[in-house]
Order: C-alpha cells, then structure tokens, then sequence
C-alpha cells in the first residue's frame, strides 16, 4: 500500500522532449522520485499522422508492482491527445500492461514515412 501511495503522490512525470527542437520522434517520459529516476517510457510521435508508437518501458522493479506503470502511460495518453497509440514490445510484463491499457502491439518496421523507425535498443521492463 505504501508503494501504491508512493507512485500517486511522489512521482513527478517529466519529458526530455524540448520544444521546437526539430527531431525524428523519439521522446522519452521520465519517472522521477525525489530526484531519482524510477522509470522511463521510450516512444516515438508523429503529430502529422497522429500516431504513438510505444518503444520501450522500464519501471524499477520496486514500483512495479504499485500501479505506476498504468498511471505512466495515462499521463502519457492525456499529455498527447488525439494520438493513436501502439507498441513494439512484446515481452510478458509489458505485453499484459498494455493489453490492459488497450494498446495494441506491431512489428518494430512498421511506422509512417514521417518518422522513420529506429531499432529498438531500449532496456526491456525488468
């Protein structure tokens, strides 16, 4: 229960993305405790199609178990409205995630022509 109270009211939701800096996509959500990052979401955006392509997530295994990843990819659903979102990942632990996030899974080669897919070598959720 303490985790749980931890990953409500102590994470902070941070983007490495800086505005109007032209990039090919590829952002990343930290998850920070008290200066610490606990966890990361790798994605890459497209605005022009409207499409979240989910590349990576790793949560400590400490706050695994306390609904932060779910309340991860909320943030990042309500921090993008109107995008659609899917995911490469295709490990157990992330797979159930995002099934229940609605989520769902593709190939790592597939992407629109406005951002073209990078190969994933993102750390698996442990």
């Amino acid at each position: 229960m303490r985790r749980r109270l931890l990953a409500y009211r102590d994470i902070e939701f941070l983007s490495t993305h800086i505005p109007g800096e032209p990039g090919r996509g590829q952002e990343c959500l930290l998850l920070v405790h008290v200066r610490k990052v606990v966890g990361q979401i790798h994605y890459r955006l497209c605005t022009a199609c409207g499409e979240g392509v989910i590349t990576g997530v790793d949560i400590d295994e400490h706050f695994l178990t306390s609904g932060l990843p779910t309340r991860a990819l909320s943030h990042l659903r309500s921090r993008h409205p109107g995008i659609t979102w899917r995911s490469t990942l295709a490990l157990r632990t992330t797979r159930d995630l995002l099934r229940r996030m609605r989520i769902p899974t593709t190939s790592a080669d597939t992407g629109c022509a406005h951002v073209p897919a990078v190969p994933d070598t993102l750390q698996p959720t442990r």
